[in-house]
């Protein structure tokens, strides 16, 4: 497991993270997601021994990551920004990668770069942008790391692409029961493959939870009933939200569905849906929960830098 505790980093000035606290188990997808200079950026390169923090500890299973070369060894980072050797291909590069990482599989990437139709001997100066964010990849999935850290890995791809790299990478992970921490803008990108999800803000996570119980435990119940009422009808359920348009009510419920359904059927509504809520949804009202505007939070582009 990684641990970041009361973590923080400074660049002159600007405070790019700010006490920040996280965990994050061996076996899942981890989603990052925050605005423009939130701190994603800055945090991975804290996680992976890029940086050192200015305060607070990284461990990885217990062990200092920054200048420890053996943790290093475990993590497979593809930044925002590539970097390649001068007009190198990605045999080159495999090189490269095969001397730092003991069990880099040359083969593998072989493999997979067929998958991409990417030419292994090509000058990767002649890729284009989301080629060689492909190649960058495959790469780090050749170097069979127990982590794999993702920063907007997805940008610059089209959707064809974007799914086959979700798919290679997260059959990879599963298979393996390795880790990726993936960073995006957009929730929508996350919500269909991570396990755990944490938002980022002001350099800080103000929110982490496990997606599956976040979705599950919140839900939209849309009912009518052939007599009047209002929200008081609904006491013993939490109810985050209530509308009501005549003689229909539109509500965000929290606890357990059976039972908030139980409750509701025991008033003979003449009509009782309940329906999932989006991902986006579903932290709207976890953030008013905690008194962030949530579209403020991702829309902002104030802040640290990445």
């Amino acid at each position: 497991m990684i641990q970041a505790q009361n973590v923080s980093k400074s660049f002159g000035d600007k405070q790019a993270l700010d006490d920040l606290t996280c965990s994050i188990p061996k076996g899942c997808i981890y989603g990052l997601v925050g605005s423009n200079g939130a701190g994603k950026s800055t945090f991975l390169r804290l996680v992976t021994g890029v940086y050192k923090s200015d305060d607070g500890s990284i461990t990885y299973d217990g062990e200092a990551v920054y200048e420890n070369p053996e943790v290093k060894e475990r993590f497979a980072f593809v930044p925002d920004e590539l970097f390649f050797l001068p007009q190198s291909n990605m045999r080159r590069m495999a090189s490269l990668y095969a001397a730092s990482y003991s069990g880099f599989d040359m083969a593998y990437m072989e493999t997979l770069a067929g998958c991409f139709e990417l030419d292994t001997k090509a000058n990767i100066n002649t890729f284009s942008k989301g080629m060689k964010r492909q190649a960058a990849t495959i790469l780090a999935l050749s170097c069979r790391a127990d982590y794999l850290f993702l920063d907007e890995t997805m940008d610059g791809l089209d959707p064809v692409m974007r799914n086959l790299v979700k798919k290679v990478v997260f059959d990879d992970i599963c298979s393996r029961n390795a880790t990726a921490v993936v960073t995006s803008h957009s929730l929508r990108e996350l919500e269909d493959t991570c396990d755990q999800l944490a938002l980022l803000h002001d350099g800080g996570i103000i929110f982490e939870s496990d997606i599956q119980n976040l979705k599950t435990t919140l839900f939209k119940v849309q009912v009518a009933f052939g007599f009047e009422y209002d929200e008081a009808l609904f006491e013993g359920i939490e109810v985050k939200s209530y509308a009501q348009k005549g003689s229909v009510a539109s509500l965000i419920a929290r606890g357990n569905r059976e039972e908030v359904v139980e409750r509701i059927t025991a008033h003979n509504p003449l009509l009782l849906e309940v329906l999932p809520l989006s991902l986006e949804e579903v932290f709207i009202h976890e953030m008013g929960a905690l008194g962030y505007a949530f579209e403020g939070v991702l829309d902002s582009d104030e802040g640290s830098p990445e």
